[in-house]
């Protein structure tokens, strides 16, 4: 394997929602194309499986994905963003360039692992995850 497969920029999608962040994670690796697969992972809901944010589930998901190349994470509702800038400002929570990334969740995480399993640095993958916010549909 060669060193840019597996220093690939990992992502993870905080929901309030197990299901939407396993169903958002599974629709963009479906989608980022036949490249090298992302290091992706979902933490949704709380730690009993009901709505909500577990700090704990966002930590093991990062940990999870973390590769060396770092982390964008993308988070759905307040709460969950507000959790991720906690663990964040903790400073020893979350690995090393681990960055919250301000991108629509659906269109910013398909982005997100398209740039990312093209071998883009974190910079990048964030920027194309945030840059979801100017597409247009109609």
């Amino acid at each position: 394997m060669s060193e840019a497969r597996q220093s690939l920029v990992g992502v993870v999608l905080v929901s309030h929602s197990k299901e939407v962040a396993e169903s958002v994670a599974r629709l963009a690796a479906g989608l980022a194309g036949s490249g090298p697969p992302v290091p992706v992972a979902a933490a949704g809901g709380d730690a009993d499986g009901g709505l909500g944010t577990s700090a704990e589930l966002i930590t093991r998901a990062v940990r999870e994905v973390d590769r060396g190349a770092g982390v964008a994470v993308l988070a759905d509702l307040g709460s969950a963003v507000l959790t991720v800038q906690a663990l964040l400002a903790e400073g020893d929570e979350l690995p090393p360039h681990t960055r919250l990334v301000d991108a629509p969740f659906v269109e910013g995480a398909v982005a997100a692992l398209v740039t990312a399993s093209a071998g883009a640095d974190l910079a990048a993958v964030a920027a194309a995850a945030s840059d979801a916010y100017t597409y247009r549909k109609v």
